[in-house]
C-alpha cells in the first residue's frame, strides 16, 4: 500500500525530505482520483505491479487439475441420471435439480478451457484442457468450440451493443434479464441462435465455420436422442432430465454469470467494462462472479484464484478509479 501511495505522490523523496518537496515537482494524485489523472509514469508502474500479481495467481502457478476431476465425474453422474432415474432408483426431480446444477457448473468449468486455462498448446495438459472443455459443455447442447469462439469475442468487444455477443442480454433488471434470456433462446432474428451465425460469418476463419458446423451436428444427435426416447415413451425423464435443466441453467448464466457482472452494459474500458460486485447469491452462489473484473484483466487467472487475487490488486484497481466499495 505504501508503494501505491508513493506513486500516487509522484515519486519516492529523498532521505529526509519532506513530502511537500514531491508535490513541488508535481501535484499530489489522491488515491481516489480516477485512472485518466495518472501521468503515463505512474500508469505503467501501476500496470507492472498489476500483471505481477496477476502472475503470481495465473494457471501456471495454482492448480487446476480439480477443474478436469470435476467434469468427468460430473459427466458420469449426469449420464447416469437417465437410468437411475427410469429405473425409479433416484425421484425426476432429484434429477432435474442435479443437472440444472451440472448445466450452470459445466459452462464455469469448460470457460477455463476456453482460455487454455488447463492446458497451453504444446503441452502435455492439452488433451485435458480440450477434453475438459468439450464434455464440460454436453449437457447445453453447444459445443465446445462455439462456446469458446463467442466467449472469447465477448472479451474482445465486451459490452459493444453489436459485436459482444454477450450485449443481447442486457435489461433494466435481474427479472428482465431473465426473461430476455428466455426470448433470446427463442427462433428468429433476434434471438441467439441469429446473432452467432451473424458473429460467426464476421468471423469467417476456419475455426469459426467448423464451430457453427459442431453446433449443428450437436444439436441433431441430441434431437435425434430426444425423438428416440419419447419414441420408446420416456418423453417426460428427457424432458425433466436434460430439456428442463438447460433451459433453468441457461437462465442462470445469462442473468447472474453475463448480466450481473457487466450491467448495465455500457462501459467499455479496460477497467469499466465490468465491476466488482457484492451478489445477493453470495460468492459460492454466484460462482465467483463478484470478482468477474479481476477475469477480464487477466483472463488466465482461474475462476478459484481471482478473488485472492483481487485482494491484492485491490489498491492498483482503487488508484485507477474502480469502485471496489463491495469488497
Amino acid at each position: 500500500m505504501n508503494d501505491i501511495n508513493d506513486l500516487m505522490l509522484g515519486g519516492q523523496a529523498a532521505a529526509g525530505e519532506p513530502i511537500e518537496a514531491l508535490t513541488r515537482e508535481g501535484p499530489a494524485i489522491p488515491l481516489a482520483r480516477p485512472d485518466r489523472d495518472l501521468d503515463a509514469h505512474t500508469r505503467k508502474t501501476l500496470a507492472q505491479m498489476e500483471r505481477e500479481i496477476g502472475q503470481k495467481y495465473g494457471a501456471h502457478n495454482v492448480r487446476t487439475w480439480p477443474y478436469v476431476a470435476i467434469a468427468l465425474i460430473c459427466f458420469a453422474v449426469f449420464v447416469a441420471t437417465f437410468p437411475l432415474a427410469i429405473m425409479g432408483v433416484i425421484p425426476l426431480w432429484l434429477g432435474c435439480a442435479i443437472n440444472s446444477v451440472f448445466v450452470a457448473g459445466g459452462y464455469v468449468v469448460s470457460h477455463e478451457a476456453m482460455h487454455s486455462n488447463l492446458g497451453r498448446e504444446g503441452t502435455r495438459q492439452r488433451f485435458w484442457n480440450e477434453l475438459t472443455g468439450w464434455i464440460a459443455a454436453v449437457p447445453l447442447i453447444l459445443p465446445f468450440s462455439m462456446l469458446k469462439a463467442m466467449h472469447l469475442l465477448h472479451h474482445q468487444y465486451t459490452n459493444d451493443p453489436d459485436k459482444d455477443p454477450d450485449a443481447i442480454h442486457s435489461a433494466s433488471n435481474v427479472f428482465m434479464a431473465v426473461i430476455k434470456s428466455w426470448l433470446n433462446r427463442q427462433p428468429g432474428a433476434g434471438g441467439t441462435a441469429a446473432r452467432w451465425r451473424r458473429h460467426i460469418g464476421e468471423l469467417g476463419t476456419p475455426e469459426a465455420k467448423a464451430a457453427l458446423k459442431h453446433t449443428m451436428a450437436i444439436q441433431l444427435v441430441v434431437l435425434s436422442f430426444f425423438f428416440a426416447m419419447a419414441w420408446q415413451g420416456y418423453a417426460i425423464e428427457v424432458a425433466l432430465l436434460w430439456w428442463l435443466p438447460r433451459h433453468i441453467g441457461l437462465s442462470y448464466i445469462h442473468a447472474v454469470l453475463s448480466w450481473a457482472p457487466h450491467q448495465p452494459h455500457s462501459g467499455v474500458g479496460r477497467y469499466d467494462s465490468t465491476a466488482i460486485i457484492r451478489h445477493k447469491l453470495g460468492h459460492w452462489g454466484a460462482l465467483g462472479i463478484d470478482f468477474h473484473l479481476v477475469h477480464h484483466l487477466h483472463p488466465y487467472i482461474p475462476v478459484h484464484a481471482c478473488k485472492a487475487a483481487y485482494r491484492e490488486m485491490k489498491p492498483i484497481l482503487e488508484a485507477r478509479g474502480v469502485d471496489c466499495s463491495a469488497h
